[in-house]
């Protein structure tokens, strides 16, 4: 073990547990949400995909290294991206709009919203951090 070693800073070991979790939870949540539901595979396998890549980049980026950090930052753009769709469609969803969910459409929403917004803040918190020297 290399006691001078660079030791990674509170936001940095902050943002990989939040990395973690987020992605954890997110394929979780999604296999839980569409177990049973018949729902189309490509909708089931894009949130496996973005938890799976925010949940890969978050283990990656132990050493914080600009590829490592950048990589980091996509993984929460990415999500961000593609939760943006999921939470405003059912937000602003038309009445009686069914969404396939064994999960309450209002929990699901709220959850779907909370994401978005933690992946948000991952990106932003990802970009902003002061450079390792």
């Amino acid at each position: 073990m290399n006691l001078f070693a660079e030791r990674p800073s509170a936001l940095a070991r902050t943002l990989r547990v939040l990395g973690v979790l987020h992605g954890s939870l997110l394929i979780a949540g999604e296999m839980i949400r569409s177990s049973g539901q018949g729902r189309p595979l490509a909708f089931v396998l894009d949130d496996v995909w973005i938890g799976g890549f925010v949940l890969i980049a978050a283990l990656a980026f132990r050493p914080d290294r600009l590829a490592r950090r950048a990589a980091f930052a996509a993984a929460w753009a990415a999500n961000a991206g593609a939760l943006y769709g999921s939470f405003f469609g059912k937000l602003l969803a038309e009445e009686g709009a069914s969404f396939h969910s064994n999960i309450p459409d209002a929990l699901l929403t709220a959850l779907i919203g909370l994401a978005f917004a933690t992946s948000i803040f991952g990106m932003v918190a990802t970009i902003a951090m002061k450079p390792r020297r």
